[in-house]
């Protein structure tokens, strides 16, 4: 073995002993725990709520009260009023067209002349019924002396004989003594009389018909519908446009048999003065109007399998106040100056104030998890509560748990493998707007138990 070579030889030896040495002399790491990271979620402050609860619903808007406007009598329009035209307002006791009354004029002076014919004929039956009585008081007192006469004076049987009497002109008395009734006159007034009524009936008829050449508004509404024009002959009962009151609307609102049983006093006396509120979207905005229940449909739809309840809106037409929320974002207080009236037809969003609940909360309904269960971040870990859902809408749900009681905020973010107990680590959390509450007739709808 040349020199060279043993040379690398022991290098290579060395360079192994100080690889080994130095392996056996190195410090041993520090063992580090695993670590795991926790979910980042999203939460808002969750809100417990006490007081009457908001029945949701919705429904659209119809009239009260609406009327047929139709002629009564036959004749040709001769003036029909410019403010009777389809969406026009027009105040009660407001003409709103007339029929030509020439025809019914001449009827009432026609009419009239009759009753001063007849009240000349009970005058005159009036009269031939007191010389009646008189001349049968006249032959009574006679006849009374006659009987008085002794029967053995000759003389004054020969100053009245019998046959003279019998053939007097004088009316006769009945075998009773009785004097007869056609005698009296009396029958002959009483038929006088009758005319005098039958003609005084049909003046009445003559000016009703003349009053009814001028139709007029039966209360102050909003025209619908017309079809009136001047010249058009018309027929009795003959339509010729509709009225619509605008004292108040009614909202038909459709309830299932769990949020009926929300509303109290629902089914006492018709449930008529609950409180209520509806809302209409117009121009971007929300407006709000008062209303009342009104009554409630004892008759179960035999289709939806709901409950039909009618509220009131008392003046319409005035305009609604804005929404609070669009109040409360806006500063302001008072209705808005270009609030429109409550149109009708419109879809409405409707609130009835329901019974009264000590501890509830309302959240997204987005937020509420499947099998009717919430998700809360309580002191950095995730707590998984079941819920009964009171009430639910499109937007809103109603739920109450005695753990809402114990505190948390609602996690709003998704998760993957919730389970209850694991850590969470919160982004952000505070109060945010209450959602929004609206609702659809199709979607509003009461949960029980698990979806």
């Amino acid at each position: 073995m040349n020199k060279q070579l043993r040379l690398v030889l022991i290098i290579l030896v060395v360079a192994a002993a100080i690889a080994a040495l130095m392996v056996l002399l190195r410090p041993q790491p520090k063992e580090k725990p695993e670590e795991t990271r926790a979910p980042l979620v999203q939460t808002e402050e969750l809100v417990i709520e006490s007081g009457p609860l908001q029945v949701l619903g919705s429904g659209t808007v119809q009239a009260r009260e609406e009327v047929f406007i139709a002629a009564e009598i036959q004749g040709k329009l001769v003036y029909v009023n410019p403010a009777f035209r389809e969406g026009r307002r027009v105040n009660k006791g407001t003409l709103l067209f007339r029929i030509n009354s020439a025809d019914y004029e001449n009827a009432v002076e026609s009419a009239r002349a009759d009753v001063a014919a007849q009240d000349v004929a009970v005058l005159q039956a009036r009269e031939e019924v007191a010389i009646a009585k008189s001349e049968l008081e006249n032959f009574a007192r006679r006849n009374q002396q006659l009987q008085q006469v002794p029967q053995g004076n000759a003389s004054d049987s020969q100053i009245l004989p019998p046959r003279t009497m019998a053939n007097n002109s004088t009316p006769q008395a009945t075998a009773s003594g009785t004097p007869n009734r056609l005698a009296t006159r009396e029958p002959q007034l009483r038929s006088a009389r009758a005319a005098r009524q039958r003609a005084g009936a049909q003046l009445a008829d003559a000016r009703l018909a003349l009053s009814r050449t001028a139709v007029r508004a039966p209360f102050s509404g909003i025209v619908r519908t017309e079809t009136a024009a001047v010249g058009t002959l018309v027929a009795p009962g003959q339509q010729l446009g509709s009225l619509v009151a605008t004292d108040a609307y009614e909202v038909r609102v459709s309830l299932t048999e769990e949020e009926a049983a929300l509303v109290p006093g629902l089914w006492q006396g018709g449930g008529a003065g609950i409180p209520a509120a509806i809302t209409f979207a117009y121009g971007g905005a929300r407006y709000r109007w008062q209303a009342y229940v009104d009554r409630a449909n004892t008759l179960l739809d035999a289709n939806t399998r709901t409950i039909d309840i009618f509220l009131r809106v008392p003046n319409p037409v005035s305009g609604g106040a804005l929404d609070a929320e669009q109040t409360d974002s806006a500063g302001e207080g008072n209705p808005s100056a270009a609030a429109p009236p409550l149109l009708l037809g419109s879809f409405v969003d409707a609130e009835i104030q329901g019974i009264a609940l000590e501890n509830y909360a309302a959240i997204p309904v987005s937020h509420l998890r499947t099998g009717n269960q919430i998700w809360l971040a309580r002191d950095g870990k995730l707590k998984i509560v079941p819920v009964k859902v009171i009430q639910r809408s499109d937007n809103i749900a109603y739920v109450e748990a005695a753990e809402l009681l114990k505190g948390g905020s609602l996690i709003t973010s998704n998760l993957r493998a919730p389970v209850d107990g694991m850590a969470v680590r919160v982004e952000n959390s505070g109060k945010k707007p209450k959602p929004k509450k609206t609702t659809s007739q199709s979607a509003t709808k009461t949960e029980k138990g698990d979806e």
